[in-house]
């Protein structure tokens, strides 16, 4: 099931829990806005190139609109249509006042050179610059992008409306990015596990854990993981996995990352096969990377008992089910990965007050709104009797649908 139907498929069962009327349900699974523009740039050598820019606007109902921009072959309308969704409901869960939405380019970033993704950038920008905006829609990056990409649109964007440091988050820190942003999502992947061992009388320093995926989230995560004394037991990302039964020793791991640029011939570790991580034997598995690795094929050997989604969509439908059967607690993705997205929220307040905050508030304020939110929707889940995923989707259309009603939308 691709994300777009288990997104809609999670809202369908939430609406239901929550008895929302039909008329507000449809509303609110209809995109505000969906945009769609062709991008032509000349390449190095003087040919011309088009790609096709999407921009999904969901909904505004809590606040400006909030999601990344990925520059991937792969990008298409349903799949940047899910994460909008995702989006709405995940700035709810974190209670931020934002809604959702999400875009990209279908382009392979490796194919171009610095100049042309400038350039395509630029022109990207150009052509939604009056679609987005400091109150209306802000941008962040994603796959394939990065700091230096929101730096690009950012001065775009400033050409036509003048110096607008809040239009992009995860800019550049001379360019008035937070401090803490980088960690953010890894750190809350963090704070949120934290939350709920502490409902099971568990810590950290006391459990074994698998990470999938040692990009910037795995690496984060780990290495906060490592720091607290919890055991990482197994790692992967696209170069291999490693595995370590005494625990991998994470900055020792992360400086032969940086020197080699692959996890693999690390001394500490023995090397497995990339495939068995998930079903890694360990008390609890972070899956970082892509969406639907866990599924229907693999879902009965998974020994973890708890996953935390640090990934969008890594459990599909057929998963969860199996997985829940088992008992394994699953800590959903839309509450579980919220941290950079609470972080962005930081950096865009900072930014529209032109007063900036040192990285210990940005980390305090974080552990706040993760904790928080985890009691709001263990909260849900007493109330409506269901599990973790079900409590994050009630508690995110809830307030969406309540800010939706209040504004006499429906009508």
């Amino acid at each position: 099931m691709n994300a777009l139907a288990a997104t809609n498929r999670n809202f369908r069962q939430a609406a239901r829990i929550l008895g929302l009327d039909s008329k507000i349900e449809k509303s609110l699974l209809i995109p505000f806005r969906e945009i769609k523009v062709e991008c032509t740039i000349p390449k190095d050598d003087g040919t011309l190139v088009s790609y096709v820019g999407f921009r999904v606007q969901h909904d505004n109902a809590r606040g400006p609109m909030k999601g990344g921009i990925r520059y991937h072959p792969e990008v298409d309308p349903d799949e940047v249509n899910a994460l909008a969704q995702l989006m709405t409901w995940k700035t709810a869960v974190a209670d931020i006042p934002y809604g959702g939405a999400k875009g990209g380019i279908g382009c392979n970033p490796k194919d171009l050179s610095v100049s042309e993704l400038e350039r395509l950038t630029r022109v990207f920008t150009q052509k939604i610059h009056d679609l987005i905006g400091v109150n209306t829609d802000v941008p962040a990056p994603d796959m394939g992008t990065n700091a230096q990409t929101m730096a690009w649109i950012l001065d775009e964007y400033s050409k036509f409306h003048g110096h607008s440091p809040a239009i992009v988050t995860g800019k550049p820190i001379d360019l008035g990015g937070s401090l803490g942003r980088e960690a953010a999502t890894g750190r809350g992947v963090v704070y949120a596990t934290e939350a709920l061992l502490a409902e099971y009388g568990k810590h950290v320093k006391d459990l074994t854990f698998a990470i999938q995926g040692f990009g910037n989230v795995g690496a984060w995560a780990g290495k906060l993981i490592h720091e607290r004394g919890g055991k990482v037991v197994a790692v992967s990302d696209i170069t291999g996995a490693i595995k370590n039964s005494n625990g991998i020793d994470i900055p020792a791991l992360l400086s032969h990352k940086e020197k080699t640029g692959k996890l693999i011939d690390f001394a500490g570790a023995d090397v497995m096969n990339s495939d068995e991580l998930l079903t890694h034997e360990c008390d609890v598995l972070i899956p970082c990377a892509l969406g639907g690795v866990l599924n229907r094929e693999n879902a009965d050997n998974v020994k973890a008992k708890f996953i935390i989604e640090a990934a969008n969509h890594p459990t599909d439908p057929d998963a969860d089910e199996i997985l829940s059967k088992k008992g394994v607690v699953i800590l959903p993705d839309i509450y579980a990965n919220a941290g950079g997205v609470t972080v962005s929220y930081f950096e865009w307040v900072q930014n529209i007050q032109g007063f900036m905050w040192d990285e210990e508030k940005v980390n305090r304020e974080l552990k706040k709104y993760m904790t928080r939110a985890f009691h709001n929707l263990k909260g849900m889940c007493h109330s409506h009797n269901c599990n973790l995923r079900m409590g994050a989707f009630t508690l995110g259309v809830n307030r969406v649908a309540r800010a939706t009603q209040l504004r006499g939308w429906e009508a």
